[in-house]
C-alpha cells in the first residue's frame, strides 16, 4: 500500500464524514487510532504531527442528506468539469460550493453505486508541510490506501477513470471460482492510490463504499478497543505467517473503514 501524501490530479490527502452523536464517535476513533508506544494519531484526530487528515463533523441540517460514509477528497484539475462527467455517467452531486465567479471550489458526489466522495482542486505542493513528505512519514497518521468494492468493478473503474483521470493497472486475483482482475487506480506518475474491487474473493460481502485504510501503532489493541467502544469487526486478514495484515471495521453509527499496522 502506498501512502497518498502527494499533490496533483488523482491524489488524496484527506477525508471526512458528518456523524450524529459526534462526541461518541470522537471517543471511538480517538481510542481506536491512538494505540502503540508512539501513536500515529492524536486524541483530537489530528495526525501525530498535528496536521488534519481525517475530519469528523457534526451532522447538522446542511449535511443531513449526506451518506454515513467516509468521503475521500480527490484532487482534480477542474471540479466543475469532473462533476459534470460524474453526472453524465450516472453519479449525483449532493453538495457544491462555487466562488463569486461561479467556479466550482469543491463538490460532494455519489457514484452510480452510492459511494460518496469529494472533489477538490489540486493542492499546491507548497501547501503540504515538509514534515508530511520527508523521512519518517510512514510513522505518521495518513490515508495509506483506498478501496471500493462493488457489484461491477469494470464499471466502477471506468467511472473514476473518466471523472478523476486515474490510470488503471490490473491486479491479478484468484478465488474458488478461478482467476480474475481487480484494478489499481493510479495518478499520472503511476502511483497507486486506490483499488476498484469485485465483490468476490477476499472482498466478498464488503459494503460498496470507499474504505479508508488508516495505519495504527498496534492493530490488535485497536481492534480490542473498537469492540469495547461499540464497533464491529467486519473482516480481518492475516499474512501467510499469521500476522495481522488489515481489518475492516464498522463504527458505532455504521460507517465502515479499515486499519492497517503502521
Amino acid at each position: 500500500m502506498a501512502a497518498t501524501l502527494q499533490t496533483g490530479p488523482g491524489a488524496v490527502l484527506s477525508a471526512d464524514i458528518a456523524v450524529p452523536d459526534r462526541d461518541r464517535e470522537l471517543r471511538f476513533y480517538s481510542r481506536v487510532l491512538t494505540t502503540g508506544p508512539a501513536p500515529f494519531w492524536r486524541e483530537d484526530l489530528m495526525n501525530s504531527l498535528g496536521i488534519p487528515v481525517i475530519g469528523l463533523g457534526e451532522r447538522v441540517k446542511a449535511y443531513a442528506e449526506l451518506p454515513l460514509q467516509w468521503m475521500p477528497h480527490i484532487q482534480v484539475e477542474d471540479v466543475g468539469v469532473s462533476a459534470e462527467r460524474a453526472v453524465a455517467l450516472g453519479g449525483r452531486v449532493l453538495l457544491r460550493h462555487e466562488d463569486d465567479d461561479g467556479e466550482s471550489q469543491w463538490a460532494v458526489l455519489v457514484d452510480p453505486n452510492g459511494a460518496a466522495f469529494g472533489l477538490i482542486p489540486v493542492v499546491p505542493p507548497e501547501a503540504i508541510p515538509s514534515s508530511m513528505t520527508g523521512p519518517g512519514v510512514e510513522s505518521t497518521g495518513r490515508i495509506a490506501w483506498l478501496d471500493l468494492t462493488g457489484p461491477n468493478a469494470p464499471t466502477t473503474r471506468d467511472f473514476y477513470r473518466d471523472v478523476v483521470g486515474w490510470s488503471v493497472e490490473d491486479v491479478e486475483m484468484e478465488d474458488a471460482e478461478g482467476s480474475y482482475a481487480d484494478y489499481a487506480l493510479c495518478t499520472a506518475d503511476g502511483t497507486g492510490v486506490a483499488g476498484a474491487c469485485h465483490a468476490r474473493g477476499v472482498n466478498e460481502g464488503l459494503p460498496p463504499v470507499w474504505l479508508l485504510y488508516l495505519p495504527v501503532g498496534d492493530l490488535e489493541e485497536s481492534l480490542a478497543r473498537a469492540r469495547e467502544e461499540g464497533g464491529e469487526i467486519v473482516r480481518v486478514r492475516t499474512t501467510s505467517s499469521g500476522e495481522l495484515a488489515y481489518a475492516v471495521l464498522r463504527d458505532p453509527v455504521g460507517a465502515c473503514f479499515a486499519l492497517v499496522p503502521g
